[in-house]
């Protein structure tokens, strides 16, 4: 017999309600959270300022979407178990090799910028030389 009842995942039950508000306005994205100030506003308008400041704080009021949603779940889906443990271990594998591979990126982008800069930097000393030495040999 099949249980027809919907299950809530653990992450739900040990989220607050502020985050789980938070979640839910952020899978229905800006408009929900910039109608959430405006009845903020018209019931109690404390309320509506505090969603308003909170926007401008967390960044959801300019930015293009609200991202966070979408990294919070990616993040869930990355750590929930399927209860097969070779699909398990094959997962928790990739996800180590990935992100051994994005630190190893990130340490490759740190080294051309940093060769990038001191290529720069012994430019404009070079320059810099060049111009005292013209004006030596002028005086």
């Amino acid at each position: 017999m099949t249980s027809l009842a919907p299950t809530a995942s653990p992450t739900t039950h040990r989220m607050g309600w502020f985050a789980r508000s938070e979640a839910w306005l952020d899978e229905k994205g800006k408009g929900a959270w910039i109608a959430a100030m405006v009845l903020g506003f018209i019931f109690f308008w404390p309320t509506g300022l505090a969603l308003l400041f909170y926007m401008i704080w967390s960044k959801r009021m300019f930015s293009k979407g609200c991202s966070r949603s979408s990294y919070r779940s990616a993040r869930y889906a990355m750590t929930k178990t399927t209860g097969n443990t070779a699909f398990d271990a094959y997962k928790e594998e990739t996800l180590r090799r990935l992100q051994d591979e994005q630190e190893n990126f990130e340490a490759f982008l740190e080294r051309l910028r940093a060769a990038k800069d001191k290529a720069e930097f012994d430019q404009f000393m070079d320059e810099r030389e060049e111009a005292t030495k013209k004006h030596d040999e002028e005086a």
